[in-house]
């Protein structure tokens, strides 16, 4: 790859992984999978990392067609993409903790399936930050930034899953201190990179009115 190659999936591998933040999600892992097995706990990882790429895949390569159809201007979703960007990005500053979710009730159900999807993979992992953030860098007409995309994704996606099965040893040699302090930075990045977005998108729609 080019050098400005490489400085695109350096952005794309700090976008995904500050708002995805796979570290911050190991204790809602370890609340939702506290009642199981460690075997049971490897399979929800894997599952929710794979229908969290499955999920970004999809509108990766289709991010254009949703353009044409909807009649939406890459400026219009930089504004709207970077300003869903910081709020995120601010909460995560703001927040003293991560809260986890409530834990899921999957009496009759394969918590494999239930837990994995919701909310692991999805708003964990594939929310609708990642979401716009993955159709806004491959909105463009070069084929090799889709590629980039959903390879940095994955990449994080193997992250997560190493993160989620190896979240008990993580939590007791990190503490949970540093992982707020993780989260507050993850969250100041997000922001800076929810503004530089906005302005693109800014500067894009001016020069499309001019």
């Amino acid at each position: 790859m080019t050098a400005n190659y490489y400085g695109f999936a350096a952005a794309v591998f700090m976008g995904f992984f500050s708002i995805v933040n796979p570290i911050a999600n190991v204790p809602v892992f370890l609340d939702l999978t506290g009642y199981m097995t460690p075997a049971q706990r490897k399979k929800i990882a894997f599952k929710s990392v794979v229908v969290a790429f499955i999920i970004i895949t999809i509108f990766c390569v289709a991010g254009t067609a949703i353009f044409r159809v909807l009649n939406i201007s890459l400026p219009a979703l930089r504004i709207t993409g970077g300003a869903l960007l910081f709020v995120i990005g601010y909460r995560m500053i703001l927040e003293n903790k991560v809260e986890p979710e409530k834990r899921i009730d999957t009496t009759g159900a394969d918590p494999g399936i239930s837990v994995a999807v919701t909310p692991l993979a999805m708003p964990l992992m594939a929310g609708p930050g990642t979401i716009t953030t993955a159709m806004n860098y491959t909105a463009s007409s070069d084929p090799v930034h889709t590629f980039i995309v959903i390879g940095i994704y994955g990449l994080l996606c193997y992250i997560a899953y190493i993160l989620f099965i190896s979240g008990g040893q993580i939590v007791r040699w990190v503490g949970n201190n540093t992982m707020i302090v993780i989260t507050k930075m993850m969250g100041l990045i997000l922001a800076v990179l929810g503004v530089q977005m906005l302005l693109e998108g800014i500067n894009g729609g001016i020069k499309l009115t001019a």
